[in-house]
């Protein structure tokens, strides 16, 4: 045998071990999942009494599926401190103003107030936000998206943990619900791929990822960093206000709950948009973080490890993974056949392929360009 076949040879097998490495890795990887699940699923945080008044800022854009349902949950919560509900539309003629109104209407004891929050900062949202937090007269501000769904005792929590142990953010995880196959897809992809990743960063080190579900912190700590004017020029804006205010030296905690969001019910190319949307901005936000999820995608690495010729690892990495995809829709609450997650991460892992590189994004309609550090430089 020539040197040259050799050499062939080597580098065929050379190949042939990255997707089982990778496969080991992830069966790690998911062991890891699986244990953080579990855990997040059985615990109790100690949580002090929540006897602060809070405002809750909730800037709003068009009327999301569901929307009525969203806000209507948070004029039924538990607070007997009190609590303030803030609007901002920065379209006078948004349809959701109706549905405010009609929350008005129901609720005349609770006050709720709309303002107008025209601006021109590159990230809308965090514009907005500026002004209402302006306007807010409570020591607590807890801000999540329009379409976020919460039980009564969301803020009895969330701020009860808030006023323990130095912390200076609550956040919490979400599960969606969608009427179409695309978005319940996306759905799926939140409580097996997203959740567990927080989850397993949680358990091996402290964390400051926050979430436009819930960002819940004292309004002297978020004019401590500068207020929502500091990151109007960031896409991931809820990740950048988790990693200020744990630059004060506070705690970023994980709340217990898991409040729900409506993911619509969209076609697979608006799910391919959101996506791509959501893991760019990983990227620049943490690029360690996401060339690490590359070991995440164990049913991809699997396939490619049984073509490889390690079929019996390919069987315990498909395996690995119904238990970590089990355990972790069983700690969100959501309800879906299990084995529809192995379609759901061959997706995942083209998305997150597709994510390795280029800068534009899609937000709301509007195209967006990305620049290394998260800033959103221009629309397009």
């Amino acid at each position: 045998m020539g040197r040259g076949s050799l050499d062939r040879m080597w580098r065929h097998s050379f190949v042939a071990l990255i997707p089982a490495v990778l496969t080991a890795c992830g069966m790690a990887y998911h062991a890891l999942a699986f244990v953080a699940c579990l855990r997040f699923g059985r615990r109790k945080s100690a949580v002090a009494e929540a006897n602060l008044p809070v405002s809750i800022l909730k800037p709003v854009r068009g009327r999301d599926p569901g929307f009525y349902d969203a806000i209507r949950s948070h004029a039924l919560l538990e607070h007997p401190a009190g609590y303030e509900i803030l609007f901002g539309l920065s379209d006078p003629d948004d349809p959701a103003r109706h549905d405010i109104a009609r929350l008005q209407a129901e609720f005349p004891a609770l006050p709720i107030r709309v303002l107008p929050t025209t601006n021109q900062a590159p990230n809308g949202k965090a514009g907005s936000l500026e002004i209402l937090a302006a306007a807010a007269k409570y020591p607590v501000i807890v801000q999540n998206d329009s379409d976020i769904r919460v039980p009564p005792e969301y803020l009895q929590h969330v701020v009860g943990l808030l006023l323990t142990e130095n912390t200076g953010l609550v956040t919490c995880l979400y599960r969606g619900y969608a009427t179409s196959t695309a978005a319940r897809m996306e759905c799926l992809g939140i409580a097996t791929e997203f959740a567990p990743s927080v989850l397993v960063a949680e358990m091996l080190s402290a964390s400051h990822f926050a979430f436009g579900s819930t960002l819940a912190m004292r309004a002297s700590d978020l004019q401590a960093i500068g207020g929502f004017a500091a990151v109007q020029n960031y896409l991931a804006d809820d990740y950048q206000i988790g990693a200020r205010i744990a630059g004060l030296g506070r705690r970023v905690r994980l709340a217990d709950m898991v409040v729900e969001t409506s993911m619509g019910s969209g076609s697979w190319s608006d799910v391919w948009k959101h996506q791509l949307r959501w893991t760019r901005t990983i990227r620049v936000s943490n690029p360690g973080g996401y060339l690490g999820y590359v070991v995440t995608h164990l049913t991809f690495w699997s396939l490619l490890a049984g073509l490889a010729g390690f079929p019996e690892l390919a069987l315990a990495g498909l395996i690995f993974r119904l238990f970590s995809a089990s355990a972790a829709m069983k700690a969100i609450g959501l309800r879906t056949p299990v084995w529809q997650v192995y379609l759901r991460d061959l997706f995942g892992a083209a998305v997150w392929a597709c994510g390795v590189s280029g800068s534009t994004v899609e937000w709301r309609g509007t195209r967006y360009r990305l620049t290394r550090d998260g800033h959103l430089k221009s629309n397009l």
